[in-house]
């Protein structure tokens, strides 16, 4: 069961990637940096909606509708703004503290668009 009660609720990047990894994640990981960000480096399995585009009025791509979002942009400061926005949509959305920064710190996988070793930006 996902579990998230109160706006502004931040997931350690162990929460996020529990929520967010295996066969059948209770969560999408959605990342919200721009296109040349996401190009160079993202999780693997992660979801990107640019935070400009959500904010234009964009609708959330078909594989995050109607599921629990776990937010994640470079720092963590985009994606509080993501949450925000989306749970006024009515979604159910946490950001991961620290995001990919911190992420790919922690050793975690990080691709490029092709599916190769990525970097952060």
């Amino acid at each position: 069961m996902f579990l998230f009660r109160g706006h502004g609720q931040r997931l350690s990047l162990g929460e996020a990637r529990a929520r967010t990894d295996g066969e059948r994640p209770e969560a999408v990981l959605l990342d919200v940096r721009e296109k040349p960000e996401w190009r160079t480096g993202h999780a693997p399995g992660a979801v990107h909606a640019p935070l400009t585009a959500l904010a234009a009025g964009a609708a959330l791509p078909a594989a995050a509708r109607e599921r629990p979002l776990v937010v994640i942009c470079r720092s963590g400061h985009r994606s509080q703004q993501a949450v925000k926005l989306l749970a006024e949509r009515g979604a159910e959305a946490v950001d991961v503290k620290g995001g990919m920064i911190a992420w790919a710190a922690a050793g975690l996988p990080v691709i490029d668009e092709r599916g190769d070793g990525g970097s952060i930006a």
